[in-house]
């Protein structure tokens, strides 16, 4: 009870209806589940009486009927329909599924808002996936009568830790320790040892309280078992002879395509590069042919962004070697074109008004640069620059 109280005393809202925001539970086992969904029910009728009538919390396990397609309701917004909370907002009226392990890996419903953890968990690649339900980003959109449209970004999650699972992979856990096969439990049947207890059939006369409650905010560079993964994912591809060959002999398209088949969110390091960017706490995105090109030593380290920027700025004076009066123009010019979408659609758009409002690169300096370097910039952006490498 106190899981589930204090569950919803501090979970994030949905920042349109301002009800809980999508949330998962992951339980110790079915009965578990069963229990929490029934708690979980009984508390939101008590908050938010006729709103939910025993759909706010849905358990979704293997025991369940058509488990399957609730996950995928719940996805799409439809489970037991939408919100009571604000006529013709597109949300699920279910706000929390229950489950164990069904809904932990290749699971995408990116208006997760939060995520508790009411089990120890002693895996970090399990770790890793049930916590990774949380980090798609997501635009919450709403149109009132008034024809208003209102968007929202996600820009967080809340990960609700009941059992320390944060500090054991934080602090504890050995990531260099070489794993062993468990001994499978002594059945008590003829050896005199006692039967294994049930994890269902426990009894606590004298409940617990939570004694504390502490939030932390992990920023950019993520978890440590984010961090270490990468080392463990270099490792193993670069054992890979198929990868390696493909490699050396520079077949770019043959090596990302093996590496996506055998290692891209598959269950040997559900891989992604999400999660090496994490890791290595970019601020930009990269590709699978950058990401081997580290991993074989072709490059010592993946560039920030504001390196690239610095490149494609003194590639571009190299080559067209403009009057040094317009230097600093250039540079801020095509930095701007680069990295922000809005002032790109206002070049390409021809409305350059809107730069008389622009802090990033003003109107005055637009007027610094001649016509011929107002088109260039933005034709040379065009022809040679992955824009998609310096979106973060």
């Amino acid at each position: 009870i106190i899981f589930c109280k204090s569950f919803l005393e501090n979970a994030l809202r949905d920042p349109i209806s301002h009800e809980i925001g999508k949330s998962i539970i992951f339980c110790v086992s079915q009965k578990h589940a069963s229990k929490i969904t029934q708690t979980l029910n009984q508390m939101a009728h008590q908050l938010w009486p006729g709103k939910y009538n025993s759909d706010f919390a849905i358990q979704i396990t293997s025991s369940i009927a058509d488990s399957q397609q609730m996950t995928i309701n719940f996805s799409n917004n439809r489970l037991r329909g939408y919100t009571n909370f604000l006529e013709e907002y597109k949300t699920s009226k279910t706000r929390i599924c229950v489950t164990v392990g069904m809904m932990t890996t290749g699971y995408d419903c990116q208006d997760i808002l939060n995520l508790a953890l009411m089990r120890p968990i002693f895996s970090p690649t399990d770790f890793v996936q049930m916590k990774g339900r949380g980090t798609r980003k997501f635009t919450f959109k709403y149109e009132d009568d008034n024809n208003q449209k209102h968007k929202i970004e996600k820009e967080k999650f809340k990960l609700f830790d009941y059992f320390a699972n944060c500090e054991y992979f934080e602090e504890k856990f050995n990531y260099d320790e070489a794993l062993k096969l468990p001994q499978r439990p002594s059945s008590g049947e003829g050896d005199g040892s006692p039967p294994p207890p049930s994890l269902d059939e426990i009894k606590i006369d004298d409940p617990d309280s939570i004694k504390t409650l502490s939030e932390t905010q992990v920023g950019k560079e993520g978890m440590k078992v984010d961090r270490e993964f990468w080392g463990k994912a270099k490792n193993e591809i670069f054992k890979n002879e198929s990868i390696k060959q493909a490699v050396e002999k520079e077949q770019w398209d043959r090596a990302e395509t093996i590496v996506r088949e055998q290692y891209e969110d598959k269950p040997r390091l559900y891989l992604n590069l999400e999660k090496i960017k994490r890791s290595e706490r970019l601020d930009r995105r990269i590709g699978w042919k950058e990401v081997l090109q580290r991993i074989f030593g072709l490059i010592d380290y993946f560039p920030r962004r504001e390196e690239l920027l610095q490149e494609e700025c003194n590639k571009f004076i190299s080559f067209y070697k403009p009057e040094s009066k317009y230097v600093p123009y250039i540079k801020n010019y095509l930095r701007a074109y680069i990295i922000d979408e809005g002032f790109r659609k206002t070049i390409d758009r021809g409305e350059f008004a809107n730069l008389h409002h622009s802090a990033i690169f003003t109107m005055e300096d637009f007027g610094s640069l001649n016509d011929k370097w107002q088109i260039k910039i933005p034709e040379y952006v065009k022809t040679y620059v992955n824009l998609n490498t310096f979106m973060e």
